[in-house]
């Protein structure tokens, strides 16, 4: 009789086994390796699409955001503040955006300390651009329908909830 073929290897699946013999059932410990191996193979195609616009999905992420706001311009601060990042992540990633000539800089009027960054035209049509692609690669979720995306953005929101991710009105 001729051997079934063997199913891929899952290394996410063998350390849960492994866990469950050293430690005890522990579900959120293959939950957590799951959803961080499924951070990092998003990440990278994310990252992939925007590449050959000189992007990271970081730098994809500030600029969608500067579209977003009436003027084109936020705060650096504001910028931290919403993409929830540390001041010198924003400061490198917007600092990288201007050297593209995506984003300009100018001393905040209303802040005397503060900078503003402001979306140029080219990036305006970068992030289009790039935008459809993303778009059109269902920014990595294709493996899902458009409920699956909704349940498992209700899923991952008690999580962001109790860790204060955002006001919950």
């Amino acid at each position: 009789m001729p051997k079934p073929p063997s199913l891929p290897f899952d290394p996410i699946a063998r350390a849960d086994e492994l866990w469950k013999r050293r430690w005890g059932n522990v579900p959120s410990m293959a939950a957590i390796t799951s959803i961080m191996r499924a951070h990092q193979i998003l990440l990278a195609e994310v990252d992939a699409v925007v590449k050959p616009y000189g992007l990271t999905f970081a730098r994809y992420e500030a600029l969608v955001l500067l579209t977003f706001s009436k003027e084109g311009e936020l705060a650096m601060s504001k910028i931290g503040e919403r993409l929830q990042v540390h001041p010198t992540s924003v400061t490198n990633t917007v600092d990288r955006l201007v050297r593209s000539g995506l984003v300009a800089k100018r001393p905040n009027p209303n802040d005397g300390r503060g900078t503003l960054a402001t979306i140029t035209g080219k990036g305006r049509e970068v992030v289009e651009a790039a935008t459809r692609d993303l778009m059109a690669m269902d920014f990595g979720l294709g493996v899902y329908d458009a409920e699956e995306c909704a349940e498992i953005f209700a899923m991952l929101r008690p999580l962001r909830v109790a860790a204060q991710d955002f006001d919950e009105e």
